[in-house]
């Protein structure tokens, strides 16, 4: 068997471990946890406390935020999903009949997984912006990237592996947006744009 090959039973096999995990509670909690509008609340505070610290140029914040998630999101689809077409383990043949799917299969293919990819950029981000701002605030961001990320498994709809290359990806996006942000602010500061 060769490494490929031996990576992806591994992967498989601690899949089927983590998703054979289940209760009716945590059915709806991580249903839940994979939805878009739930984290409405937590954007929105987010949001509020970006305005504390920078006030009027919470635009630029706001456009990196846009920026790093239409990146995230996109590379995860074009750069992995449609060139490695590994299939979502809810859709592997050998193995769909057999987990947990809790919600709706998604698309055909899962490498990477784009909420893991896109949670973790915004994570990265926003522990870079609030580094020496707000004490644990980096603990608490990649905790909540890392929950939402893990429902993708327990749903049945994410490799382990999908996951985590998935957040490698987000946080390289996350740190790279990062920086471009520091050098544009840098430059609107020096000239007084506001």
């Amino acid at each position: 068997m060769d490494i490929i090959s031996s990576i992806k039973k591994l992967d498989t096999e601690i899949f089927l471990l983590f998703n054979s995990k289940h209760t009716p509670f945590f059915d709806t909690v991580m249903a839940a946890a994979s939805g878009k509008f739930i984290w409405i609340p937590l954007y929105a505070f987010l949001l509020f406390l970006v305005f504390r610290f920078v006030g009027k140029y919470i635009w630029l914040v706001v456009i990196s935020a846009v920026l790093l998630i239409v990146a995230s999101d996109q590379l995860s689809v074009h750069l992995f999903k449609n060139v490695f077409l590994r299939y979502r383990p809810c859709h592997n043949l050998l193995i769909k009949d057999i987990i947990h799917l809790n919600g709706n299969c998604g698309g055909m293919y899962g490498f990477v997984s784009s909420h893991a990819a896109n949670t973790f950029a915004l994570a990265m981000f926003l522990a870079l912006f609030f580094k020496n701002r707000i004490n644990y605030f980096a603990v608490y961001i990649f905790l909540w990237a890392a929950f939402v990320s893990y429902s993708r498994v327990y749903n049945g709809v994410h490799y382990p592996a999908d996951i985590a290359v998935g957040a490698l990806l987000g946080m390289l996006i996350g740190w790279g947006t990062y920086k471009l942000y520091q050098a544009v602010n840098r430059r609107l500061q020096a000239h007084g744009v506001e």
